[in-house]
């Protein structure tokens, strides 16, 4: 069952919009904020209630701001920059998009991690008043190196997944859109690689150390050694820590490629995913959005896609866009609509059809 008074927060090409899910019945929306601007980064800290909110001014750039009472007052907040570091090719490193961010744990009340493009790792302990550039990522020998740290879909390299081991907060996990997984067991002071098992199948070499895709990377909250990624070359899992992936895509091909996934944090076991054709053409396999379901780690999937639509679709679903909590599911497409389901008895439910393109929902 929900519990009373779910949000979600959707961040579309021209706004926040806030749903909120009763108990009983389907999500309503309750609110619109930053209207007519991209919202590419929602995060809400649950140590606080804090409201986060990354957006891509097309003539200011990148802006991030917060809210202590669900939108109704918002504050800019401080805004990482780099300060002289260069780029592989030479050029100097500019911010050129908020991607993610991740709480540093309860003994740490102020610190929060951001990834953004290029590829730029940034740590605060003062809640957002100031930033610092994680330099012990920026400066790992991988990424002096060419061809290991690259663009996918962006001409940078892109942090978009941050993820905290619930029972050791100096331990993270990163993931980079190309580069791969990099763990750090004390707190960012190194990093090294966790690809071992993935493949890189666009690469000469589809076994490098580091040069992979993972599309969204989740670590399971009651079992930290179980990490899941949905990946540009499959889906994959670890139950050990990311020492080595296991290959769990369908063997019929779907579900494969895509973008978004979520798990089910009580049973590691259950994960979602909602396929996409390709990077080439990136549309639903023969048009049709379907959401797949795996019980056993993989062994078998199934799709779980009644109510959505039967005819021909044009939507995809992006990596920060698939979001599970309080009881069911809710996502965004590309082309501005809103499903939602129950989680206990998977049905979708169109909310809206009226939105643009979508680019994160998250819960809290």
């Amino acid at each position: 069952m929900s519990s009373p008074n779910t949000l979600f927060l959707v961040g579309t090409a021209k706004g926040l919009v806030v749903y909120r899910k009763e108990v009983k019945g389907l999500p309503v929306q309750e609110a619109i904020h930053f209207s007519g601007f991209s919202i590419n980064m929602l995060f809400i800290d649950e140590r606080n209630g804090r409201w986060w909110a990354g957006i891509s001014h097309k003539h200011w750039g990148q802006k991030l701001h917060f809210s202590d009472d669900q939108g109704k007052k918002w504050y800019n907040a401080a805004i990482p920059r780099f300060s002289g570091e260069l780029m592989p090719s030479g050029k100097p490193a500019r911010l050129r998009g908020l991607w993610c961010m991740q709480h540093g744990g309860e003994e740490y009340p102020g610190r929060l991690w951001l990834g953004t493009d290029p590829g730029g790792l940034f740590k605060t302990e003062d809640n957002g008043k100031s930033w610092e550039l994680v330099n012990s990522l920026w400066e790992h020998p991988s990424r002096q190196k060419e061809g290991q740290w690259f663009g996918a879909g962006s001409d940078f390299p892109f942090i978009h997944s941050i993820e905290r081991n619930p029972l050791n907060s100096d331990h993270i996990y990163i993931a980079v859109s190309c580069a791969g997984v990099f763990e750090t067991l004390d707190g960012g002071v190194s990093w090294r690689p966790k690809n071992n098992g993935l493949v890189a199948a666009y690469l000469p070499n589809p076994d490098v150390e580091v040069g992979h895709d993972p599309h969204k990377l989740i670590i399971c909250k009651s079992n930290p050694n179980i990490l899941w990624q949905q990946n540009h070359c499959g889906i994959f899992y670890t139950k050990d820590g990311g020492d080595q992936w296991i290959d769990v895509s369908a063997t019929d091909g779907l579900p494969n490629y895509g973008f978004g996934i979520v798990i089910d944090h009580d049973e590691p076991s259950k994960a979602w995913v909602i396929p996409v054709e390709s990077d080439e053409s990136r549309i639903a396999p023969n048009l049709r959005m379907e959401v797949y379901q795996t019980n056993d780690f993989g062994q078998n999937w199934f799709s779980t896609s009644e109510g959505l639509p039967r005819d021909q679709v044009f939507d995809i679903v992006l990596r920060q866009a698939f979001e599970v909590g309080g009881g069911g599911f809710m996502m965004g497409t590309t082309n501005g609509n809103i499903y939602y389901s129950d989680k206990a008895t998977i049905h979708w439910h169109l909310i809206t059809s009226h939105l643009t393109k979508v680019n994160v929902v998250t819960t809290g």
